[in-house]
């Protein structure tokens, strides 16, 4: 056993017999007037919350929505993703999220795809979705009202066929749960990946996938067990630890600035929202206004992306804020470089940050460090298996071959949040999901005591000269140079050698990079194959609404000789 497992807590976990809905249930039931969502000026307790979604489930199903049916979610940051989402949810319909700003063709394709019938959409990005309906089974188009986090300031009110309002199309209906026959067989979310390295495809994400998911989170981030009765009423149990954890159940405070439509902000939000926590909703993201939000609201919890944390530890006197308030930050989406991860913890002297791995087709969360006070991992890992998770690392090249300690090869996982596999794609599905098995495409290795360390993805690895390079070491030493802010290390292809390391650097507010320079700070500190060939000086590194870098973009500047 790990001498790193929190003392006292199990490995293995009895998981409620419970669907998504019940989450939303049980915290109004727990928390009642606490507030759970707070957008501007606008504010929802629990127990509102709960019954604008349970009035919208009604709705949908006046409108002939039920079970297998699908809800598309176009919706950026509000009150009104979460109403949608449990009340989609709560009706017996799935979820399918959406990115607000995807152009009409990737949007159209996702309608084709899941087989909407139904769309939630803004003011703002109606005129999209109206453009992208054309030949889906979409019949109704909900509008929902602007709010501070997402204001109305696009084109005017849209109409047409099927378009109604929020507030006309749940006008009168009930305000508690509709009677539904739902299992944790049936599929929450028709979730799609980020398409850094290729298309998107919807992953299956079952209703057992979600509460097992946000069961272990409970677990390991506020020291309380979610059970259940017969009748599918949830409450939550103290455990060992319960007294200092990361997360107190009933009086904790987020800020949230990462997307809801993807996975990592979307799981999160139910792990936090079946502790109680009230959800500050940030609008679009700044780096000042987050560190205000902390400050103004003493928030207690937040979670991003290292794109995220690497501007946040470069505000202006953030050495003088006080941000003492904060006891986790939890980090996905890409691994942390140790010099953004020390800056960190030296801007949030009360806070564990916990940094975790995850994807969409393991519904979020696969391993994470612990945030009981006291216990810390070791520097650059992604922590332990979740509870009832296994990680195994195997060859690359033939899966049948199993790894020992701190070799690298390709991480395969097996767990309750692994999911069913991809729609409407049997191919991709085969290729990926074996045996209950998932093989995730990323790079890694376990120490001898079972943490996880990435190296990166599999279709990152360059080979220069029959030599395995990997693109996160170099990003590491990049981003310890005095005068860089971020870096992406790709692959340029090379009939002589291979693939050639070359490397997108964006430099430090104010300093002023010499290519050259880099190139042979890098070269001091690692062998020769593994030599940055080219820098490549730019504003900001493009990124996924997810906060991951967009890596397939970066190759294909490099290969066309565009460093721009």
């Amino acid at each position: 056993m790990s001498t790193y497992w929190p003392e006292g807590l199990p490995r293995s976990l009895t998981y409620p017999d419970v669907t998504v809905g019940h989450l939303s249930a049980a915290a109004a039931r727990l928390y009642g007037d606490r507030a759970a969502v707070v957008d501007g000026d606008q504010t929802l307790s629990f127990g509102r919350l709960h019954e604008e979604a349970c009035a919208f489930a009604h709705a949908l199903h006046a409108d002939g929505v039920g079970r297998g049916d699908v809800v598309l979610l176009h919706l950026s940051n509000s009150l009104w993703f979460l109403v949608a989402y449990y009340g989609t949810l709560q009706s017996g319909a799935s979820v399918s999220m959406a990115n607000p700003l995807q152009p009409v063709a990737g949007l159209r394709a996702q309608l084709t795809d899941t087989g909407a019938v139904v769309a939630v959409t803004e003011q703002n990005q109606a005129r999209t979705l109206s453009d992208a309906r054309t030949g889906s089974a979409l019949k109704t188009v909900v509008v929902m009202p602007p709010t501070a986090c997402s204001p109305a300031d696009g084109p005017g009110p849209v109409s047409g066929p099927g378009v109604v309002e929020f507030a006309a199309f749940t006008a009168g209906r009930p305000t508690a749960p509709p009677p539904v026959t739902v299992t944790g067989e049936d599929v929450a979310h028709l979730a799609y990946t980020g398409g850094t390295t290729g298309v998107a495809k919807g992953v299956r994400v079952l209703h057992r996938n979600v509460v097992a998911n946000v069961t272990q989170m409970v677990v390991w981030r506020a020291s309380h067990l979610p059970v259940s009765d017969s009748a599918g009423t949830l409450t939550l149990l103290p455990m060992v630890g319960s007294d200092d954890p990361g997360v107190r159940p009933g009086a904790a405070t987020t800020i949230v600035v990462s997307p809801l439509f993807h996975a990592h902000a979307l799981i999160n939000a139910n792990f936090l929202l079946l502790c109680g926590t009230t959800h500050v909703l940030g609008g679009r993201f700044s780096p000042d206004a987050l560190v205000d939000a902390i400050e103004r609201h003493r928030a207690t919890y937040v979670t991003g992306s290292p794109t995220m944390w690497h501007a946040l530890v470069d505000v202006p006197g953030i050495d003088k804020r006080d941000l003492t308030s904060v006891r986790v930050i939890s980090s996905g989406a890409a691994p942390i470089d140790r010099t953004t991860l020390d800056a960190l913890q030296h801007a949030f002297p009360s806070a564990v940050v916990a940094e975790g791995y995850g994807l969409t087709e393991a519904t979020c969360l696969v391993s994470a460090n612990p945030v009981l006070r006291g216990h810390t991992g070791e520097p650059g890992s992604v922590g332990l298996p979740m509870f009832d998770t296994t990680v195994e690392i195997r060859a690359a090249e033939d899966p049948a071959v199993l790894l020992g300690p701190h070799e690298v090869g390709e991480l395969w996982v097996k767990g309750p949040q692994v999911t069913a596999g991809y729609l409407n794609n049997p191919q991709a599905t085969a290729e990926q999901f074996v045996g209950g098995w998932l093989r995730t495409g990323d790079l890694g290795y376990l120490d001898s005591d079972g943490l996880l360390f990435l190296v990166g993805r599999a279709k990152d690895m360059l080979i220069y000269k029959g030599y395995n390079v990997y693109p996160r070491e170099l990003e590491d030493l990049l981003v310890r140079h005095p005068g860089v802010a971020a870096a992406a290390v790709v692959g340029r292809r090379d009939a002589r050698v291979g693939q050639e390391p070359v490397a997108f650097v964006v430099p430090k507010q104010g300093a002023l990079l010499d290519a050259q320079e880099v190139m042979s700070y890098v070269s001091k500190n690692v062998v020769p194959y593994k030599k940055i060939r080219a820098i490549h000086l730019v504003d900001e590194l493009p990124t996924s609404a997810a906060g991951k870098v967009m890596k397939n973009e970066l190759t294909q500047r490099a290969n066309n000789g565009s460093g721009h």
